[in-house]
């Protein structure tokens, strides 16, 4: 896929670094974001809403995320050997200092920080603090992976509507926290304009509280209640 990249062969280095299938972004695959924004406009344009697209700006895809450092030589090596990414080219005509990686289909982009002291390292991971998310096959694999690198980390189970996501998260050099999930096992169900959308998430079980109410006009009060997670006395709240 980015054989091409800059007109030149990319080798791309082996390394311990678990495998991920994907990043957990709607927009990292292209033709699946197609199909689902096909779909909403069909959901919204049967509950008679506007997609209200002409104000959007026009969109194609998530380019890269930028990630300001201490030191990119630590997370050049956090990002290749642990997550997999492969550095590419950087433009020569920056005045600064960094680094470009890029896999499953997304660029991170390192910034050396000119003031690398200032940057407080979070110690707790707190599954809702800011983060990026990617897909992975094994979860039991990303764990055997992460007690040998000696990276610590905290694990989560989601239940919603008889569906469990297992979640994995960890911090790199900077204390930007990381999470490796399944959670492609919950379905992306577009809202329909005028649909609540901050609060309680409404996920599989409003979908099928409707699908088993056909005949009614109105549509359910369906909001579901607080996702559980494993550990006592804890809750994500769409994370």
């Amino acid at each position: 896929m980015v054989s091409a990249l800059f007109n030149r062969p990319i080798s791309i280095p082996q390394s311990s670094a678990f495998s991920l299938s994907s990043i957990n972004f709607p927009f990292s695959d292209l033709q699946y974001s197609d199909r689902l924004i096909h779909f909403g406009k069909m959901m919204m344009g049967a509950a008679g809403c506007n997609s209200g697209d002409e104000a959007a700006l026009p969109l194609t895809s998530l380019n890269h995320i930028s990630l300001i450092c201490r030191s990119v030589e630590q997370s050049l090596d956090f990002y290749q050997n642990v997550l997999g990414f492969f550095p590419i080219r950087r433009p020569g005509s920056f005045n600064f200092d960094g680094a470009w990686l890029f896999n499953y289909g997304i660029g991170i982009h390192l910034l050396q920080s000119e003031e690398p002291e200032s940057i407080i390292v979070k110690a707790e991971i707190n599954p809702k603090d800011s983060h990026i998310s990617f897909q992975c096959e094994s979860l039991t694999l990303v764990e055997t992976k992460l007690k040998e690198m000696g990276i610590d980390y905290v694990q989560r189970t989601v239940e919603e509507g008889g569906i469990f996501v297992d979640q994995i998260f960890f911090h790199d050099p900077d204390g930007f926290m990381i999470e490796i999930c399944n959670c492609e096992n919950l379905p992306v169900i577009p809202l329909p304009v005028g649909d609540p959308v901050a609060g309680v998430c409404k996920r599989v079980s409003c979908i099928l509280k409707q699908q088993k109410q056909p005949q009614q006009h109105v549509a359910p009060q369906c909001l579901s209640p607080a996702i559980h997670v494993k550990e006592q006395d804890s809750h994500i709240f769409c994370a």
